[in-house]
């Protein structure tokens, strides 16, 4: 059996566990910073297909987004056409399950999609062959909100398990490197917008605490000229989040399952900003795992009765998730399968639409 991977770095963590029990010939299309390093020890090949996401601060025009969409998209075909590939993994809600999914179905390659973001999906996954839930009650709502069908639910989420296996550095090694002790971990992720960012970091700054912030899809320059605390340090480049939630005092984030599942399986007391994302499977998982989820203004409050997560069974269901992908994958047959279509297409981008 001949696969190809299409992933950004976070969903590419979420597949690794898989793709680490398959015995099948692997082909990874990365799609942004970070990607290649985690599937290079599975796949035998890996083509870059693009860029995550640009700078929330900085607008691109409608036009400009959809002319790097149709080259990454070639840049798959490419990649694909000729390999004799037999199925297509794809996991998340960004550009790369969009140009994975829409080159494996230029050259009619089947698609296995893991979806776990349920109430913001993207809509190619409509011509996914087959989908997975973490739960019952996501695949009923996949099933009747969106109209998809051919959805398995293998009752968990697969990133936990890579997540229970990383090697994190020493906390004191992280405070030296960053010269920062006791520090607060702030996150900005895709759950804000610009015009969140100042109002952010004036709350912070009314902590008088030492800060460490990760702009993640922010520009890091922009987002330290906000800065006016010496207590408030901007990271740039490369991070490694893990070790950092492993080393702080506390977390505050504005990000989505990744990171929420970091959070659970590490046990690092935490902050959800509720952010744009109102409804979504992590602002559900947040509050299962007792991971308050609360507005920018509610956040000092919230800082002086934070409690560790309690992580329940997430390891343990990650490992029956993956056995139960992987069953999936080996008895997928295309020919049994009908894509959602059109109609459940149409209704995941009207339904988008008030995140743009």
């Amino acid at each position: 059996m001949k696969i190809a991977v299409a992933a950004e770095a976070a969903p590419a963590r979420t597949l690794a566990p898989i793709l680490e029990k398959l015995e099948a010939e692997c082909l990874g299309l990365s799609h942004g910073p970070g990607a290649a390093d985690i599937l290079k020890p599975f796949c035998s090949h890996i083509y870059p297909i693009g860029s995550s996401r640009g700078n929330p601060l900085q607008k691109r025009s409608r036009t400009h987004i959809a002319y790097l969409v149709a080259g990454d998209t070639l840049k798959a075909v490419k990649a694909l056409k000729g390999k004799n590939i037999d199925l297509l993994l794809s996991c998340g809600n960004a550009g790369d399950v969009r140009k994975g999914i829409s080159a494996a179905n230029i050259l009619r390659i089947p698609v296995l999609h893991l979806e776990q973001d349920i109430y913001n999906p993207i809509e190619m996954i409509a011509f996914a062959g087959q989908i997975t839930a973490p739960s019952s009650r996501y695949k009923k709502y996949l099933e009747d909100n969106y109209l998809l069908k051919n959805i398995e639910n293998i009752g968990g989420y697969p990133l936990a398990s890579y997540i229970n296996q990383m090697t994190l550095k020493h906390p004191q090694d992280v405070k030296n490197t960053y010269q920062m002790d006791d520090f607060i971990l702030l996150a900005l992720g895709g759950d804000l917008k610009g015009s969140d960012i100042p109002g952010l970091i004036k709350t912070m700054e009314l902590l008088e605490k030492p800060v460490l912030i990760v702009p993640f899809r922010f520009n890091s320059l922009q987002v330290r000229k906000m800065v006016q605390s010496s207590l408030i340090k901007v990271v740039d480049g490369f991070v490694d989040l893990p070790s950092l939630m492993g080393s702080c005092q506390a977390m505050v984030y504005g990000a989505g399952m990744g990171i929420t599942l970091e959070a659970g399986v590490l046990e690092v007391p935490s902050i959800k900003i509720k952010g744009f994302h109102h409804e979504h499977s992590s602002v559900d998982l947040a509050r299962d795992l007792g991971i308050p989820v609360v507005d920018i203004d509610d956040i000092p409050f919230t800082l002086s009765n934070l409690n560790k997560p309690q992580s329940k069974n997430l390891v343990k269901d990650a490992e029956v998730a993956i056995d139960k992908f992987i069953n999936l994958l080996y008895n997928f047959k295309s020919e049994d399968t009908s894509k959602s279509g059109w109609a459940a297409f149409n209704k995941i981008w009207k339904a988008r639409s008030k995140f743009r």
